[in-house]
C-alpha cells in the first residue's frame, strides 16, 4: 500500500520536474531568439545581424541561424516547419535530430525572416536524470520506512494482545490482583481499561458476598444470645454430686448438651464471621421502611428478655410514621446489633431505653443504657476492632446502615449515666437547608462532625 502511495506521488512530482526543466530551456532559447529580433527590427544588415548573433551565442557551438539572410550557421529546421512558421505568424517548435528548434516569423521590409534557434537534448533533459534517482531513492526510503514503522505498530499491537490474553488467563485460574498496563492502539487500550474494570469488579463482587456471609451470621448472633441467656438460668448440669434419679440425670444431660450446643454453635459463628470479613464499601439496597414500626416490632422482642432479666425499659418517639430510604430488614439487623451490645455487655438489672426523633433534615434512633459507658468510642465504630476477642461487626452494621440513608453513627455519653448510639439518617421528607452566606452551616457541620468523636473517661467492654 506505501509503495502504490510513493508511486502515485513520485511519478507526478518526476514528470512535472522533467515539463519544468523543458519549459526553462524553450524559454531560453525565446530569450536569445527575442535579442536577434530586436536586432532586424532596427538593421536587416547581415554584418549587424551576425555581430548580435555572436554577442548572444559566446562559444556557443550552434549559434541561432536567420532564414532569408545570410548570417552563416547551419540551418536544422526542415523547410516545411520554415513555411509553416511563416504561414501562421507564430512561433514555431519542431523535433530535429538531437533537438528541437524555436522558429520565430519576424516581418521586415516587406518580407518575413524567420530565426531559428537550437535547443539540445542535453538543455531539454538537464539535471532530470539525477531528480529522478533522488524521486526513486525517496520511494525506497519511504517503503523501507513504512515497513519498519508498520512492524512496530504491529509489534506493539501484538504484544498488548498477548498481555491481555495472559492476564484474561490469569484472571481465570484465580488470581484476581493482577491488572495490566493499557498499551497499544486505542482499542486495545480502551479492553485493557475494561479488563482491569472488569477485574476490580470481579474482586468487590468477590468481596461483598464475603461481607453478607459475615453480616448475616452476625445477624444470627441475636437470637443466639437469647438461647444462651435462657440456657445460662436453667438448673445445673453438674451430674458429678450427688444422688439423681434417672429422669433427672437425664434432665441435666439434656441441660449440658444444650449449653454445649450453643458454645459450639457461637464458635462456629465467629470463625464465619472472621474467615469472611473484609473491608469494602457497602453498596446501599434500594427500600425503605418506618423507623417507628420497626423499633416497636424489635421492642416485642428485646422486652421480653429485658423482662427476664429485670431490666427497665423504655421507648419514646415511635408513634408516629416516619419513613426512612433503608430497606426493613437492614435497618432491624442494625437495631438488634446496638441492642444486644446492651444486652450482653452490661450487667442484668441496667436500664436502658430506645429514642426516636426528627430534627433538622434528620431522624435520629437513640439507644442509651445505664452501664460503664465505652473507653474508646473511635475504636468501637471502627469494623472488626473489638477488646473481647468478638468479630467487632455490630456497630459496623449499624453505621453502614446508616451511611445508605446518608447518615452516621455516633457514641456519645448517655443521659442513664452509660453509652449512648446514635444513628442519624437522612430525612427523606424534609425541606432542603438553606446555605447561609456566611457559612455557619460548614462551621455547625464541622462542630457537629467533631462531637460525634468525643472521648470520655468512663471504662466499658465494646464489642463493635
Amino acid at each position: 500500500m506505501t509503495t502504490i502511495v510513493a508511486l502515485a506521488f513520485l511519478i507526478p512530482l518526476g514528470t512535472a520536474l522533467d515539463r519544468d526543466v523543458r519549459e526553462d530551456a524553450l524559454a531560453d532559447a525565446a530569450r536569445r531568439s527575442a535579442m536577434i529580433t530586436g536586432a532586424l527590427a532596427v538593421s536587416s544588415d547581415p554584418a549587424v545581424v551576425r555581430r548580435v548573433i555572436e554577442a548572444g551565442s559566446g562559444n556557443s557551438t550552434d549559434p541561432p541561424v536567420v532564414h532569408g539572410l545570410s548570417t552563416g550557421g547551419s540551418p536544422r529546421a526542415d523547410s516545411q516547419d520554415v513555411d509553416r512558421a511563416i504561414r501562421d505568424g507564430a512561433p514555431v517548435v519542431a523535433d530535429v535530430p538531437g533537438g528541437v528548434v524555436r522558429l520565430e516569423p519576424v516581418p521586415v521590409a516587406g518580407r518575413v525572416l524567420v530565426v531559428e534557434v537550437f535547443v539540445a537534448e542535453a538543455a531539454l533533459n538537464a539535471g532530470t536524470g539525477g531528480t529522478w534517482l533522488m524521486l526513486i531513492l525517496v520511494a525506497i526510503g519511504l517503503v523501507v520506512a513504512s515497513v519498519i514503522v508498520v512492524d512496530r505498530l504491529a509489534a506493539r499491537a501484538v504484544s498488548s494482545a498477548r498481555g491481555l490474553v495472559d492476564a484474561a488467563l490469569a484472571v481465570g485460574d484465580g488470581n484476581l490482583e493482577l491488572r495490566i498496563q493499557p498499551s497499544g492502539p486505542r482499542e486495545l487500550a480502551e479492553a485493557g481499561y475494561a479488563f482491569n474494570r472488569m477485574a476490580d469488579r470481579l474482586v468487590t463482587s468477590r468481596t461483598d458476598e464475603r461481607e453478607l456471609v459475615a453480616d448475616l451470621s452476625h445477624r444470627l448472633r441475636t437470637p443466639l444470645t437469647v438461647l444462651r441467656l435462657d440456657a445460662d438460668a436453667l438448673d445445673s448440669d453438674d451430674t458429678s454430686v450427688g444422688s439423681f434419679s434417672a429422669a433427672e440425670l437425664d434432665r441435666r444431660r439434656t441441660i449440658r448438651r444444650i449449653r454445649q450446643a450453643i458454645v459450639t454453635l457461637e464458635g462456629e459463628i465467629d470463625v464465619l464471621i472472621n474467615t469472611t470479613r473484609k473491608t469494602v464499601s457497602a453498596e446501599a439496597l434500594p427500600g425503605s421502611c418506618d423507623v417507628s414500626e420497626v423499633v416497636r416490632d424489635r421492642m416485642v422482642f428485646w422486652a421480653a428478655l429485658a423482662g427476664d432479666q429485670n431490666r427497665s425499659h423504655r421507648v419514646t418517639g415511635a408513634q408516629l410514621r416516619i419513613p426512612v430510604p433503608v430497606p426493613r430488614a437492614e435497618l432491624a439487623a442494625a437495631l438488634d446489633a446496638v441492642l444486644g451490645n446492651v444486652f450482653r455487655y452490661t450487667p442484668q438489672g441496667t436500664a436502658f431505653e430506645v429514642a426516636v426523633s426528627r430534627r433538622d433534615g434528620y431522624i435520629a434512633v437513640r439507644v442509651d443504657d445505664a452501664g460503664p459507658g465505652i473507653a474508646d468510642p473511635d475504636r468501637a465504630l471502627r469494623r472488626g476492632a473489638s477488646d473481647r476477642g468478638s468479630t467487632g461487626l455490630g456497630l459496623d452494621i449499624a453505621r453502614r446502615v446508616a451511611q445508605q440513608a446518608n447518615g452516621s453513627v455516633s457514641i456519645d455519653r448517655a443521659r442513664l449515666g452509660g453509652a449512648s448510639v446514635v444513628m442519624l439518617l437522612a430525612d427523606p421528607d424534609a425541606a432542603p437547608r438553606q446555605v447561609s452566606r456566611f457559612g455557619l452551616v460548614g462551621r455547625l457541620a464541622r462542630e457537629k462532625e467533631s462531637a460525634t468523636r468525643r472521648r470520655w473517661g468512663r471504662q466499658r467492654e465494646t464489642d463493635e
